[in-house]
């Protein structure tokens, strides 16, 4: 994976790319190479059943006539001159757009630090296929796991090189290495499935496939036989880490920019008030060393900085890119990720803030509730803050997980499941969204 990492070559063609449209009639122009390597091996039953490899350098023009914005895309070995003529030629007629531009050129990022995001090491695809095999193998020695669904392991890397035409230069690169394993377990009608998985920037970091493995039957075979409880209202139900995970993704989609622009979150009209229970916090920052969502500089070339998005239950700020952030009257906070032609707000190493309490007492306190450990279905309406979810887990009695539940949903308010949210201490940053067990209350679940 190491090789052919130098990103001279790319930032010297993206350069001429934006020369190219400047010359074509361009009054600012930007250039994006989107760059990425991956390899993975998928097995199942001690067989391999898929390898893949792929790698690519996709090119996109971005380029400004007056308010009118067009943007293409290429592959390598395109005519510079061709592409940026084409692109010119497509802002003049399309119509105009008073919030598209580059970002102002004092907000770019004229030096950034080395966020060590990249691990040269390389993995071939034989060492792939035993990590997979090594996962699969300790999952089904699992006493009570009954089949595999397959296990997986996967290395690449990924990075973006940005020229624009106001002077930003800049490039860099982030490696991912992954397994993951996913079994069965019971027989019949009474199968469960469940899995297990890691992600890492860097190779050495991964948990052993083993561990992977033996965590994955464990987890399956532990839903063996679930029940359905009785519909109720006023429930306390539990999210474990990986559910809390997706429950602050969408807090983060509530106070996206773009949904505020679009006028489809709920919380549009919230700056500055209390949208989350008092002592909680939400912090986003790209510039962890070695955070799994780092990165230097965003996809407009500027710098972003750690934010408390929302402090002690307060809204404090959007995600914002230069487009979105004018449109709103604001201005960007370095949130804009290239996707494709366009650029849109996004978070990075997003985390809801621990409590002080154990995940253990956290359930205890609860007394009688629900676990959940998977989620059925997108569940959240942004617009209208409902959320209704299928769920499985666990029911809660004194204190403790009692028995498998499954066929179950659950369903509430967004806006009352935000001011109602307690969150254990067991944080695992590990994840570009980060969050603990986290107990909300009042909820009502759908069951028999």
């Amino acid at each position: 994976m190491s090789s052919d990492i130098d990103s001279s070559k790319l930032l010297d063609r993206a350069s001429q790319l934006v020369d190219m449209a400047r010359r074509a009639g361009a009054d600012e122009a930007d250039a994006v190479i989107v760059r990425s390597r991956s390899q993975s091996v998928g097995v199942r039953l001690g067989k391999v059943e898929s390898t893949e490899s792929a790698e690519s350098d996709d090119f996109s023009l971005r380029v400004f006539v007056g308010k009118r914005v067009a943007s293409v895309s290429a592959n390598p070995g395109f005519d510079l001159k061709t592409l940026a003529e084409r692109a010119v030629a497509m802002a003049k007629v399309s119509p105009e757009d008073p919030y598209a531009c580059l970002a102002d050129s004092n907000r770019l990022a004229n030096s950034y630090d080395d966020l060590q995001l990249f691990d040269p090491t390389e993995i071939s695809a034989d060492e792939l296929r035993e990590a997979a095999l090594a996962a699969e193998e300790a999952a089904l020695a699992v006493q009570g796991v009954s089949n595999s669904s397959g296990a997986g392991a996967s290395s690449g890397m990924g990075g973006l090189v940005l020229v624009t035409s106001h002077g930003f230069s800049g490039s860099y690169l982030g490696s991912r290495f992954g397994r993951s394993v996913s079994v069965i377990a019971g027989e019949g009608t009474r199968m469960e499935r469940d899995y297990e998985y890691d992600s890492r920037l860097y190779f050495a970091d991964l948990d052993k496939p083993e561990d992977i493995g033996r965590r994955a039957g464990e987890k399956a075979v532990k839903r063996i036989n679930p029940r359905q409880v009785d519909t109720g209202s006023n429930i306390t139900v539990v999210f474990d880490p990986r559910i809390a995970r997706g429950f602050v993704g969408g807090i983060a989609g509530a106070i996206n920019g773009a949904s505020v622009a679009r006028k489809t979150s709920f919380l549009r009209d919230k700056m500055g008030q209390q949208v989350l229970k008092k002592g909680l916090s939400i912090t986003d920052d790209p510039q962890i060393v070695r955070g799994p969502s780092s990165r230097p500089f965003d996809g407009e070339g500027v710098r972003g900085e750690k934010l408390v998005m929302i402090e002690d239950g307060v809204l404090k700020h959007w995600f914002l890119s230069t487009s979105t952030a004018r449109e709103i009257g604001l201005e960007t906070n370095g949130r804009g990720v290239r996707g494709g032609t366009s650029v849109s707000p996004a978070s990075t190493n997003l985390a809801l803030e621990p409590g002080d309490i154990s995940p253990q007492d956290l359930i205890a306190q609860v007394g009688t509730g629900f676990y959940v450990t998977e989620l059925i279905g997108h569940g959240a309406n942004l617009l209208t803050g409902e959320y209704s979810c299928g769920a499985s887990g666990f029911w809660i009695e004194n204190g403790e997980k009692a028995f498998p539940v499954s066929e179950v949903t659950i369903a509430s308010n967004l806006r009352d499941m935000f001011m109602r949210v307690t969150p254990a201490n067991d944080i695992d940053r590990k994840y570009g969204v980060a969050a603990p067990t986290i107990a909300i209350e009042g909820m009502t679940i759908a069951g028999r």
